[in-house]
């Protein structure tokens, strides 16, 4: 079974994150059936300080106690879809945060985006992709690009268009099949550990 990560970016008050990222992980569970298991990973309940480690990740695993505990969360899954606002052109700190504390944890693992803006968070997903790279995981294609003004009604109450369902499910069954590609990759970091 393929264990993903539903990542909820944003840890503000008053986030819609947490609203859409449940819509995804119940369509995307419901799917893929016994395929893959899917898990909320809220950024708000890892409550991260900003970058505390003296040491980059790549160099060297955090020390510390929220550091090691993230890792560990973040190190069990073998897939990702983040769930991310975008706030001036770009992903919230809290989530350029979370993941600038670690590197081989992200490592020969897919990611796939569901952005929810103004514009669907397109930007912010850009920016997403290109970090993706860096960290050697593989950015899918699919996006889900969620508009305040079609997907919620004023602005605020998460009602997404019948349309968006089978785009999550396009989302998973190309994040999946990376995943299932990806695994002896995984197998073979995780040895070398």
């Amino acid at each position: 079974m393929i264990r993903t990560g539903v990542i909820i970016a944003s840890t503000r008050p008053g986030r819609k994150g947490d609203r859409v990222a449940e819509w995804v992980r119940d369509l995307a569970a419901e799917h893929a059936g016994d395929a893959a298991d899917f898990e909320l990973v809220d950024l708000q309940d890892h409550a991260l300080p900003l970058l505390d480690e003296a040491v980059p990740p790549r160099m060297a695993p955090g020390g510390r106690p929220h550091t090691r505990r993230w890792a560990e969360a973040i190190g069990s899954y073998d897939a990702f879809i983040v769930v991310t606002p975008e706030y001036n052109a770009g992903p919230p700190a809290s989530l350029t945060n979370a993941i600038d504390y670690l590197h081989d944890e992200w490592g020969g693992k897919p990611v796939g985006y569901v952005g929810y803006g103004v514009f669907g968070a397109v930007m912010a997903v850009q920016k997403l992709r290109a970090q993706a790279g860096v960290l050697r995981m593989a950015d899918i294609g699919p996006q889900v690009a969620l508009s305040l003004r079609d997907d919620f009604v004023n602005f605020t109450d998460f009602r997404p268009q019948e349309l968006r369902v089978p785009e999550v499910h396009g989302l998973v069954d190309e994040l999946l099949a990376w995943a299932q590609a990806l695994a002896p990759l995984r197998a073979a970091s995780a040895a070398t550990v």
